[in-house]
Formats: structure tokens, sequence, C-alpha cells
């Protein structure tokens, strides 16, 4: 039975979450979860019923991953990583030293199973992008950022892209990956928005290698061809999109996150909602992570 198109954004989840964040698709559960990262709350969401509810609550989540197990790995405050299954919560690394004033914002599962997590800019230093691998080794990957955000691969996994959401960046850069090490090489710029269309903030990559960035006080999803020029753009009643993913069993299906639901005067009547869509484009399964596995 073919996926039915829903072309405009349709609200299928609303609990005026302060800062929707991380939407990922769960395929061993087919169903979807998401946050509100300064209140520490999770949910999810099963298509097949249309059932969502709040699965957790507690710790500031900064972004997560699904574990090849199932269970999702949590990045937090403080540096620290946790691994939950349905409320059962395991500590992976209590704290980063450097990070105790600070929290993990985004991150990606790569081919192997290593992490790729960045972290805030704080008064006193520059935000950085860690990468953690299976066996709980961390390496500072890249320093000298803003807001780091946003991360995907390119469908031939050769390369990343990564989002700097700061003010004075709003720029999504363009890694060489190296698989067998996972090193990164030779920065350079991808996409730099203007003042106008927001600040560039989560991001998924189709399997026609365009980027989706979800755009921050822009209130517009933007795709944007391989060579970095627009190709569609599509508007939601929110002020802050703040991030994208693909589900479903074919992976046709977008789903889209905002924030400022505490506020709905000024960001618009769906802020901090959870919407879906679905043009017939297919996007990729993301990659499991296999810390401590």
């Amino acid at each position: 039975m073919p996926t039915e198109r829903i072309a405009e954004p349709e609200l299928i989840a609303d609990y005026a979450c302060q800062t929707g964040e991380s939407p990922l698709w769960h395929p061993m559960e087919k169903r979807l979860y998401w946050s509100d990262i300064p209140r520490g709350r999770m949910f999810r969401y099963d298509p097949a019923t249309g059932e969502h509810e709040m699965c957790h609550e507690g710790e500031v989540v900064g972004g997560f991953t699904i574990q090849a197990d199932g269970a999702l790995l949590l990045l937090l405050a403080h540096g620290a990583v946790k691994t939950w299954r349905d409320g059962r919560v395991e500590t992976v690394i209590e704290e980063i030293p450097d990070e105790r004033d600070n929290r993990f914002n985004d991150c990606i599962a790569d081919p192997v199973g290593r992490v790729y997590a960045g972290v805030l800019s704080t008064p006193d230093r520059p935000g950085r992008l860690y990468r953690l691998d299976p066996d709980g080794t961390l390496t500072t990957m890249v320093e000298g950022l803003g807001t780091s955000n946003g991360l995907g691969f390119t469908p031939d996994r050769k390369r990343l892209y990564h989002c700097d959401s700061n003010d004075a960046y709003r720029t999504i850069y363009l890694y060489d990956y190296d698989q067998p090490t996972g090193s990164l090489s030779n920065r350079r710029v991808f996409f730099t928005a203007g003042p106008g269309d927001g600040k560039p903030d989560g991001l998924a990559v189709d399997a026609e290698g365009y980027v989706w960035s979800a755009r921050w006080n822009g209130g517009i999803l933007v795709r944007l061809a391989p060579d970095g020029s627009e190709d569609r753009r599509i508007a939601f009643p929110a002020r802050k999109v703040s991030s994208v993913t693909f589900g479903g069993e074919d992976y046709t299906d977008i789903y889209v996150t905002t924030a400022g639901g505490d506020n709905r005067a000024e960001e618009g009547p769906g802020a901090g909602g959870l919407f879906h869509l679905n043009r017939g484009i297919r996007g990729v399964p993301e990659f499991f992570s296999r810390i401590g596995l």
C-alpha cells in the first residue's frame, strides 16, 4: 500500500515544548522519539495508532541516538552519557570535567557505531564537537564553535555536514569523513543563511543527497541541493523550526520539531508542536550507536 502523501505540515502531537528537538525514528519499535530539552522530557509517537505519550522526564537531554540493542543513548548536561530503555537508566559516562557547566546539544551515530556530539559554547569557552567511540574513548574533534548543532552524513558516507547555529556563523559546514578511523578533515562552508531566513538548526540528508535544514527563527524547513542551492522551502506555523528526520516503513515520512511553546503569542500557534508531512521523497535510516556494546 503506497504511503499517503501530505504536502503541508500537519500537527500530530502538541506538548507545547519549550525546545522541541531531536526527532529520531526507532526502526525496531516503528515509533518516533523526540525531546523537550530544558524540561528534560522525552516523547514517542506511534503512527500506526496515532497515539503519543511522554515517556521520560528527568535530566536535560541535549540529544540521543538509537543503540544497536534498541536502547536510547542519551547525551545530557555536564557531559553525562546514559542509556535509557523504558525508564531504566544506566550511566556510561558520569561527566566530562570540561563540560560540568555545559551540555550536549545534538549528535549522530556513524556507520561504525561511534557518536559525534556537540556541546554549546559557554562564557569561558567556545563550543566543541566530540567523538565518542564504542569503547568509551572520547576525542575532541572540532573546537572554536559557536552553537554546535545538526549533523548528517552524505549517502556515500564520505562526508559529514555539521551546523553552527550561532548568530555570528549561521553556517552548515562540510567535512571529509574517514570511516575506518572516524577522522574529520578539510572543513569548508556548504551553506550560510541570510539574516531573514533564520539560523540553520537540525538537519537531515535524504536518499538523493539533499540536505533538509530546519530554521530557528525562520519558520521554515529548507531543502538544499548538494551544491548548496535552494530546492524548496516549506512554511510552518512556528518561528522556531528546530529539527527534522525521516521515518516510516519507506522513510518518506518527514517529522519536524518546533520550539517556543511557552510563548505562542510571539512564536506562532504551532510553536512547540511535532509536525508531519510526506512529499514522496525518500530519506535514509540513521545509523545505530554501539557505545558499550
